[in-house]
């Protein structure tokens, strides 16, 4: 037996991912409606050798499912989302518009799933950057302790969207072609360029992206003591986020320890024989959704510091496939 399920944002690169994965991994959908804003409605979606037609979303008109995939921007997810919340619904929302609301849950299926259990109402999915760290953190975590983290994100022009691939794109056509460089999308040129800066400043200088990390990574491992230092870097690159990691863990550790600790994790690739040139590539990201994770290796002075770098696909893992994982341990917990 199937659920009614809707997608809300489904014309956009994460609504549109997560319905390859819903017919992919055979979820149990016997109705699938897609949502999505005024100028996407009557679009065709393909779903299981049928063509479903996007619906503008209207709180009103909304079909009476029991999972609901949300992928919508942030200030219109504030919005619909409470609107349509019930006590018999799971919202699965990708947007950051209740990922620190204290009564929402914040999930990465493998590691705080059980948090589903008997709950329904809005479950928030973690930023792309903060999930591909937290899988790799936490098993760690859980064999040797862990104390700090400081990690260097280096974020492909698709976790801004469609447009920001356009972007990046014909900026890099104007400049091989012309020499001309252009800012098509962000406040500087993306193309053959490197912006330290994703999303807006606080205060304190770190930007809003690095600040999710700190927030959501505590809260996602139930560590509000745990320090962390992070520099959040948008490359001129399609699909595909990495991370240069350094991890203070709890204790002395050998090296083949860790490495035979992440090979059992089932989400990960452990890639790391760089004398061969075999380590974690963005390109790889894009037919593997696992996180990859190479170039481990002890740090030079201090024993406890671990060293390594870790690359996903920030469509996939980083939001997609993370939101469809969570509905599956939904349907999981709820057969208990």
């Amino acid at each position: 037996m199937g659920i009614n399920l809707a997608v809300l944002g489904a014309t956009g690169l994460v609504g549109r991912e997560i319905i390859k994965l819903l017919e992919e991994r055979n979820f149990p959908v016997d109705n699938l409606s897609a949502y999505a804003s005024a100028r996407s409605q009557g679009e065709r979606i393909a779903f299981k050798n049928k063509q479903i037609t996007v619906e503008e979303l209207d709180t009103k008109r909304i079909a009476d499912c029991e999972i609901y995939l949300s992928s919508l921007p942030g200030s219109v997810s504030k919005v619909i989302l409470p609107e349509i919340a019930r006590e018999d619904r799971v919202i699965i929302d990708n947007s950051s518009a209740f990922r620190m609301d204290e009564d929402v849950p914040l999930i990465v299926p493998e590691i705080n799933g059980d948090l589903l259990e008997d709950y329904r109402g809005i479950v928030a999915n973690p930023n792309c950057s903060t999930i591909q760290m937290v899988v790799v953190l936490h098993p760690l975590s859980e064999k040797f302790g862990l104390k700090r983290v400081t990690v260097t994100t280096m974020q492909s022009v698709s976790g801004s969207g469609q447009r920001a691939l356009e972007a990046l794109l014909k900026e890099s056509r104007e400049f091989l072609d012309e020499g001309r460089r252009s800012a098509r999308h962000y406040a500087h040129p993306i193309a053959f360029n490197l912006l330290p800066a994703i999303d807006y400043f606080h205060d304190n200088n770190y930007s809003n992206e690095e600040m999710k990390m700190v927030r959501e990574t505590r809260k996602i491992l139930s560590r509000p003591d745990l320090e962390i230092n992070p520099t959040c870097v948008r490359v001129p690159v399609k699909f595909g986020h990495a991370e240069s990691c350094q991890v203070e863990l709890g204790r002395e550790f050998k090296l083949q320890a860790v490495r035979e600790t992440l090979e059992d994790i089932p989400g990960i690739a452990v890639l790391d024989d760089p004398h061969k040139d075999v380590y974690p590539l963005a390109i790889e990201t894009e037919k593997d959704e696992r996180t990859l994770v190479g170039r481990l290796r002890k740090d030079l002075d201090r024993s406890r510091v671990l060293n390594f770098y870790c690359a996903a696909n920030n469509i996939r893992k980083g939001a997609a496939l993370n939101a469809v994982q969570i509905a599956e341990k939904c349907l999981q917990v709820r057969k208990k």
